[in-house]
């Protein structure tokens, strides 16, 4: 079990249980597409903040070990993003038509602590840092940087209210952040459509190429009939004219990154809001997976809320999105949940890799604290409120005011410990993968 206060565990026992966590949280799909799950590991063997990216199954099985003093019955029952790290953020356009910068991964998202995204969060600007070679102290000073910002943010929320209303956009934001929203702006439907689709005749179809899979007829009208099914799921205020969900083409899609392996997926193409040409709306079809905090999770009351994994993705992104995408929904396909939503031209990820040093670091990591304090307390406004009573931003404010100081030294400790363990985590990972210890995914001729 993972502490803070013992060792860095580099030993064979500590082999053992990341082999069993990645074995019980994947079994199932690494049987469906063992293939896609060497893919998977062999990302992760890349570098330990690749590792860290794919394996929050052993994140939650360490953390649900921890003593977490700042837990109590309202702050223990908080809508998370679930696998909150420095690569899950970047830009989409909301439904009111701004471009947004925000929390941009929704698959792990539940019910939890607080502190776990906090937590999860402030390990990977440990992790990242010591790949950019910088100082135990330039990290132990950034990691402050995101928490002031998170807990700064909380408490302007719980004071002055407006958090329906707060969004890092084009007129609030300067420097790296502000870039990243130019950068989207710049994007276009047209140029989107024009890679994934080709015309014949007076029709767009999709472009066949790596990762598109042509589909026979019946699975075709399958993912139809489902198609169908997810329109019910769009919320009345938000629909479009039934125009623009007629169906042009449905292919089967993979090549996803490393959090979707051996996801089944889809694409379809729709008419979109008129029958303009260069108006037509890709939407992604999507096997929801297995939240990674449902995993350490014991009340079942949250699980039972939702019809699917598919329906828990939705409906998290709408908690924690105050104008999350109209064409957001869900499905069914063979008895398995899916998540709908738009392909979006808008989407732009905010990317680390000139940002090099310490005072480039720490005002992106102001405004990732902000956004971080802004989905946490949406959600209590777009969620149901037997799951999430009361005001979050209230709720956190009160666990920690009057003990800021020791909330951040808590978050400091755990991101230079638990980075430490990550790093060793991924030496023993690559050691268990290349010699086939990993059950469901050994190389052809192995045992």
């Amino acid at each position: 079990m993972f502490n803070v206060d013992t060792p860095t565990d580099r030993s064979p026992q500590r082999r053992d249980h990341i082999v069993r966590t990645l074995e019980d949280a994947f079994s199932t799909l690494m049987s469906a597409d063992p293939g896609a799950f060497r893919a998977k590991f062999r990302k992760m063997a890349a570098d330990p903040f690749a590792f860290y990216r794919g394996s929050a199954c052993l994140f939650y099985a360490d953390i649900i070990g921890m003593d977490d003093p700042w837990a109590d019955e309202r702050t223990s029952r908080v809508w998370i993003q679930g696998d909150l790290h420095a690569e899950n953020f970047g830009t989409y356009m909301d439904s009111t038509g701004r471009l947004v910068f925000d929390v941009n991964d929704f698959d792990e998202a539940y019910l939890g602590h607080f502190t776990w995204d906090v937590q999860r969060f402030v390990a990977s600007v440990a992790l990242l840092g010591w790949q950019k070679a910088l100082s135990d102290d330039d990290i132990g000073a950034l990691v402050p940087r995101y928490v002031e910002a998170y807990i700064e943010q909380v408490r302007s929320f719980a004071s002055r209210g407006g958090d329906d209303e707060f969004s890092l956009v084009l007129g609030n934001t300067k420097g790296t952040v502000h870039d990243v929203l130019q950068q989207a702006r710049l994007n276009s439907r047209f140029e989107l459509l024009q890679a994934v689709t080709t015309r014949r005749g007076y029709e767009r179809l999709f472009r066949d190429g790596p990762g598109v899979r042509r589909l026979a007829r019946d699975e075709y009208e399958r993912v139809g009939v489902a198609f169908e099914k997810y329109l019910d799921t769009i919320p009345a205020d938000k629909r479009y004219d039934p125009l623009a969900y007629r169906v042009k083409d449905i292919v089967g899609r993979s090549g996803f990154g490393i959090g979707s392996a051996g996801l089944p997926a889809y694409n379809i193409l729709i008419e979109g809001p008129t029958e303009a040409w260069d108006n037509d709306i890709v939407l992604s079809i999507k096997q929801g997976n297995v939240a990674a905090p449902s995993r350490v999770v014991t009340d079942r009351r949250i699980m039972e809320h939702f019809h699917h994994h598919g329906h828990r993705t939705a409906v998290s992104q709408r908690a924690l999105q105050a104008h999350a995408d109209p064409l957001l929904g869900h499905t069914e396909i063979g008895g398995e949940g899916f998540v709908v939503s738009e392909l979006s031209p808008y989407v732009n990820d905010l990317d680390w890799g000139d940002l090099t040093e310490p005072e480039d670091i720490a005002p992106v990591l102001d405004y990732l604290g902000r956004a971080t304090a802004k989905a946490h307390c949406v959600s209590d406004a777009h969620a149901d409120a037997t799951l999430v009573q009361g005001e979050t931003e209230d709720a956190i404010t009160s666990a920690v005011d009057g003990r800021e100081k020791e909330f951040l030294d808590w978050c400091i400790r755990f991101a230079h410990r638990y980075a430490d363990q990550v790093r060793a985590d991924h030496a023993l990972f690559v050691d268990a993968f290349r010699n086939n210890a990993i059950a469901g995914v050994r190389s052809s001729g192995s045992d």
